[in-house]
């Protein structure tokens, strides 16, 4: 086990490049077992959860050849149905392939999905979704799995109670082979759902709205395998934009779209931080201590949850008292214990915390409880007095591409260690 150590006192400045988006890589490599064929994707990240997905991929029939940014994915005229315990608890994203398989083999028997220790994010939308369509769940005996059959899909009118994008992705890939039409209603809307569209339009899906609340979906008799190249990863373009407005720095973002992230530049500029936008990406320069902003987390085009560990992190050594409210992942707050360990003052209530900001953080032993809250911590050691340690590194790695590599090049003092105290 490995952890990041941090001397902190930097100021963070130069070029990040963003490679492709793991919210979107695991859900086309999902995609590609809904055709026979070789599927290739480009600008794929190089984070440790896609040969993960590989791995799970091939339990199914299907091969996966190359490296990132390059991969092709063989899929097999005839698929595996299961998708075993040991590959699929160690990815949320994975369960992307329930909807593939019931299109692809009628059946389906997927193991309950692990994933970052964020809070409760049921299944249960999925199940509404792809039961309206004609699968049946076997709900007795499963043993942790969810097993379902669906001898032909049909396409239907479904509503989705919450934009889930995991729910939306999987009654997606679901309906592009289901008889007739089907409408998804209150469908999120995120860049990676439309990321997955273009593929699936790419491979002769029929698909309407795309970018839009309501999916119309014309089931078709198959598909064909497609070259695609994957979105970039807003989140990690807007993990280097805080890293600028937390360290006083500045940071130009190369292969991102900023249109992603309007709502989170724009909560950078009122932070003082002055934005500028490029047609490959955008650069942010903060030359003071920034002021305090108000967060609340909202489905996209929202501020996304996943950028709140780092803006509560620029909070909690700005000018003033935030407010952060988090609406999508109850279990977000967690990591705040461990910044509190660097001397942030944060104070939460429910999904509400309140970051009073301080001058200085010290530098302390932390642990990284997701990908998310791992990179934040390291931003927060950026910036304290000191040396900090963040253990579980893994976390971080499974969704940043040369993480330690590209904040040395910005000027962290930053490097990976054993973790001594498994030794």
């Amino acid at each position: 086990m490995e952890q990041f150590e941090v001397v902190g006192g930097t100021r963070l400045a130069g070029e990040a490049t963003v490679a492709g988006a793991k919210n979107s890589v695991l859900k086309v490599m999902a995609a590609s077992l809904l055709a026979t064929g070789t599927t290739r994707l480009t600008n794929v990240p190089d984070i440790g959860d896609v040969p993960i997905m590989g791995e799970v991929l091939g339990g199914l029939g299907a091969t996966v050849d190359g490296d990132a940014p390059d991969i092709a994915i063989t899929v097999p005229d005839e698929i595996g149905y299961e998708a075993d315990y040991h590959h699929v608890s160690r990815i949320r994203g994975s369960v992307c392939v329930l909807g593939p398989l019931l299109a692809r083999a009628g059946r389906a028997r997927v193991a309950m999905p692990g994933g970052d220790a964020i809070g409760s994010r049921t299944l249960d939308l999925h199940i509404m979704g792809l039961e309206r369509l004609g699968a049946v769940f076997d709900t007795a005996n499963t043993h942790g799995y969810l097993v379902a059959e669906a001898a032909q899909l049909a396409g239907a009118q479904i509503w989705l109670d919450f934009p889930s994008v995991g729910a939306t992705e999987n009654i997606l890939m679901a309906a592009v082979l289901a008889k007739g039409n089907t409408s998804i209603d209150n469908a999120a809307r995120e860049p990676e759902i439309v990321d997955l569209c273009e593929m699936l339009i790419a491979m002769g899906a029929q698909i309407g709205g795309v970018g839009t609340s309501t999916l119309e979906i014309e089931g078709v008799d198959s598909l064909q395998p497609a070259s695609h190249r994957v979105v970039a990863d807003r989140i990690v373009a807007g993990t280097w934009a805080f890293a600028a407005g937390m360290t006083q720095g500045e940071i130009r973002v190369r292969g991102a779209t900023h249109e992603h992230l309007e709502i989170a530049l724009d909560k950078l500029v009122q932070a003082g931080a002055v934005v500028t936008t490029y047609d490959d990406g955008f650069a942010v320069s903060c030359d003071a201590r920034p002021r305090a902003v108000d967060i609340v987390t909202l489905p996209y085009p929202g501020f996304p949850t996943d950028l709140q560990p780092m803006a509560i992190a620029m909070n909690s050594v700005a000018d003033g008292v935030a407010f952060v409210t988090e609406n999508i992942f109850e279990g977000r707050f967690m990591f705040i214990d461990e910044l509190a360990r660097l001397g942030a003052d944060v104070r939460t209530d429910g999904h509400h915390a309140i970051v009073r900001g301080r001058e200085r953080l010290s530098g302390a032993p932390v642990r990284a409880t997701d990908i998310r809250a791992g990179a934040a911590l390291v931003l927060a050691g950026v910036v304290a007095d000191g040396v900090t340690t963040i253990a579980d590194a893994f976390h971080v790695d499974r969704g940043y591409q040369s993480f330690v590599e590209t904040l040395q090049a910005l000027g962290a003092n930053i490097r990976r260690v054993e973790d001594s105290t498994l030794l």
